[in-house]
């Protein structure tokens, strides 16, 4: 299932936004994210859905 995962600061120059703008929208919840180990992850394919 070749599921990519994204730091934060990957998504943000995914999205082209900042990563403060990325930050906030994963604490709203916009953006799926999920915590390792104190760093924030998220699914590249959830961030395209």
């Amino acid at each position: 299932m070749g599921t990519e995962i994204m730091t934060l600061r990957e998504v943000s120059a995914y999205l082209k936004i900042t990563e403060k703008t990325d930050y906030r929208l994963g604490a709203e919840g916009k953006i799926p994210a999920f915590n390792v180990g104190g760093a924030w992850r998220v699914r590249k394919q959830e961030v395209d859905a």
